[in-house]
């Protein structure tokens, strides 16, 4: 069966997500980028929602060996923002309307910061009037945390699996009880049950990752009954582990960025009404790389309002694109890509899956 025959059918099976991830030409490649954002366009609308981004703080207890922030990468100068370091960028999200923030930081489960983090959420929802939707990606918690902070006012949270493979997982975290795949696994399943929207994501284009791999992650996602993905290319970092003993072996920048393109597009061919985001790592490896994610499927874009001061400290992966630019000048470079993509941008709105909206209805 061709590609175009596969992607007029109405259920793909998973030998035909496995021959679309292996398609290797333009004509092809082109047929399926215009294929899932027809499908974007019936399912969610040619719209993008902004997810105000703010990192607030690089101190993790992990070690994961990818990850430029990992617990002994002892190169990295720790930052935490306190309360009116975040509020602040809070406020700007909330004055230019973008309908949603995203805490992101290193992973931290002390009594402490669990407690900082309800806080900061319920300051949130009393600053917009409850107006912010919000998501975490604060990494593995208790039950209890979780619930915690969903009581607080968070409703979105996003935790990447990395990869499905649990032999490419066991290689790229240390081998101890602190990163295992069921316990990551598990933190999902409480997510779900506790009522976020619940999202993750994998590293594409990792060394030895096959594209039965990949389309194995899409299946978890559908198994796993993910609202929102949020996947991209891996990057180098110098000072890891594997950024070392991948240097040499990694899929070329053209491979891995076209991979992402793919995992989108297909995921949004296959997941339909799923939100997905175009990161920052695909324009990490290519210029327009956002723009020819949402040209693929994706649907959600996190531009950073990071306090300037912190955002060249918060660095998974070498090469972060716009670090130096401040938040303003970030806001005016994505709307213009966005436009030039042809999409509307929805200012004031949560963007909530529709996904989520359906299966809970």
């Amino acid at each position: 069966m061709n590609i175009k025959d596969i992607l007029e059918k109405n259920e793909l099976t998973k030998e035909d997500l496995v021959t679309l991830m292996k398609i290797d030409n333009p004509t092809d490649l082109d047929l399926l980028f215009k294929k899932a954002y027809e499908v974007k366009a019936k399912y969610v609308g040619r719209k993008v929602y902004y997810r105000g981004l703010i990192e607030i703080s690089n101190v993790c207890i992990k070690n994961c060996k990818y990850c430029g922030i990992r617990r002994d990468n002892h190169k990295v100068e720790r930052f935490s923002m306190n309360k009116d370091e975040i509020m602040q960028a809070v406020k700007w999200i909330y004055d230019n309307n973008y309908g949603s923030i995203a805490l992101q930081s290193g992973e931290r489960q002390d009594s402490e910061f669990v407690d900082f983090i309800e806080d900061i959420i319920r300051e949130i929802k009393k600053l917009s009037n409850g107006k912010l939707g919000i998501t975490l990606s604060l990494g593995e918690q208790s039950y209890e945390t979780y619930k915690r902070w969903f009581d607080a006012g968070a409703h979105r949270y996003l935790l990447r699996i990395e990869s499905t493979n649990e032999n490419i997982f066991k290689h790229i975290h240390p081998q101890d009880k602190k990163h295992e795949f069921q316990v990551r696994k598990r933190c999902l399943e409480f997510l779900r049950d506790i009522g976020y929207q619940v999202g993750t994501g994998v590293m594409i284009g990792m060394p030895n990752q096959t594209e039965e791999d990949l389309v194995n992650d899409i299946l978890f996602y559908k198994d796993m009954k993910i609202d929102m993905i949020g996947m991209g290319p891996y990057i180098l970092h110098k000072d890891t582990p594997l950024g070392q003993e991948w240097e040499d072996i990694v899929p070329t920048t053209e491979k891995r960025v076209e991979l992402g393109l793919k995992m989108i597009a297909i995921t949004r061919i296959f997941l339909k009404d799923v939100n997905i985001a175009a990161t920052t790592a695909l324009q990490g490896l290519d210029p327009l790389g956002r723009e020819k994610g949402l040209l693929a499927g994706a649907n959600i874009l996190m531009p950073t309002a990071t306090l300037q001061d912190y955002k060249g400290k918060y660095l998974l992966y070498d090469n972060k694109p716009g670090i130096d630019d401040s938040v303003e000048r970030a806001k005016a470079l994505l709307d213009e890509k966005v436009k030039s993509v042809g999409d509307e941008i929805v200012y004031g709105e949560w963007g909530d899956s529709p996904y989520f909206k359906r299966k809970n209805s």
